[in-house]
């Protein structure tokens, strides 16, 4: 079969051919709709030798949906040919996070060597990829899996970031959404359903901010250097009470910290390198700094509920897998509006 790898350091991704994989003992092997493409992959292939916990090669993508192929022994509870999306982050199921769902905090998995697919484990960028378990396949029903791929992550991970800031984002607030591309256009959407808030969206171009404000975005900002004072401006001095950072540089770090207002949630999701100073005095008062990863299980099932709904509209950019080292190069270069989603099986 056909699979995007990521082979050696320092290499750049391939497709190459592999032998499809047989599911063993508890596993799932689906043959995959749809494959989102992310940053998050080239911070995986950013890794020194000495960094990289995992063997290569390895099998890109931790965005999947597909349809149930086979099962292997002890598998009970799903159906051949079923749609399912594949909840990522994979922990050992045993711990006090992994009991509630929350198998993004697991305690364990590093201890265990257990890594999300994709992400160190094989993952989704392929014409068939196996499943450690039936608990990490949800139901997509009707669901057109191309649209509903990005939910894994791109929806996931800042539905989580939102649902933990809702206590101050009251009438009267505003949210700033920093970088509203494939996770930001999503939160923007996410924040107008669940708040009655202001939303206030930054990025580095007008294309950008254009897609933020199809989205639902009240305002737009460009991101520089006076974007913390123009948010404070449009804030009447007072600063916003929700900041969520889908880049992590440390320029939007910055910008990020400097526009909260007292007691306001900052949540730095993206991983672009930058760390928020915190301390009495470098931040308004009683404000509160996060750095969330992903969602849990509950959560994953909670936005596919809200694209079900019609809620949620995901920007995506479509490529058969013979165009898949296209869609990494311009995701890279930050041509990709929305997300990048590879069709292995079109």
């Amino acid at each position: 079969m056909k699979a995007v790898q990521y082979r050696e350091v320092g290499g750049k991704p391939e497709i190459v051919d592999v032998p499809e994989p047989e599911p063993g003992p508890g596993q799932v092997l689906l043959k995959v709709s749809a494959a989102g493409v992310c940053h998050s992959d080239f911070v995986v292939m950013g890794f020194s030798r000495d960094e990289i916990t995992f063997p290569l090669p390895l099998t890109l993508g931790h965005e999947g949906a597909g349809t149930i192929e086979a099962v292997g022994e002890g598998v009970e509870g799903v159906e051949l040919g079923a749609s399912v999306a594949v909840y990522g982050p994979w922990g050992c199921g045993r711990c006090l996070p992994c009991s509630r769902g929350a198998e993004n905090y697991c305690r364990r998995a590093t201890e265990l060597g257990i890594h999300p697919p994709g992400l160190g484990a094989p993952g989704a960028i392929a014409e068939y990829m196996l499943v450690d378990d039936a608990r990490h396949l949800v139901p997509l029903g009707d669901l057109d899996p191309v649209a509903a791929v990005p939910l894994t992550d791109a929806g996931l991970t800042p539905y989580h970031a939102v649902k933990s800031a809702l206590p101050v984002l009251v009438p009267g607030s505003t949210a700033v959404v920093i970088g509203t591309g494939g996770l930001g256009h999503v939160a923007i959407q996410i924040l107008r359903e669940l708040t009655p808030a202001r939303v206030v969206a930054l990025d580095v171009s007008e294309d950008k901010l254009a897609l933020a404000r199809t989205v639902g975005a009240h305002e737009t900002v460009l991101s520089d250097e006076d974007a913390a004072k123009n948010i404070l401006d449009l804030t009447g001095g007072v600063g916003a009470q929700g900041v969520f950072d889908f880049v992590g540089a440390p320029p939007t770090v910055a910008t990020a910290t400097a526009c909260a207002s007292v007691e306001a949630h900052v949540s730095i999701v993206g991983i672009g390198g930058g760390a928020a100073e915190v301390g009495f005095g470098r931040l308004a008062y009683d404000a509160s700094v996060r750095a969330p990863y992903w969602g849990s299980r509950d959560e994953l099932i909670e936005v596919l509920d809200l694209a079900r709904s019609g809620v949620i509209d995901v920007h995506v950019e479509t490529y058969p897998m013979s165009a898949a080292l296209e869609a990494y190069d311009r995701l890279h270069t930050g041509r990709v509006t929305g997300r990048a989603v590879i069709l292995p099986n079109a």
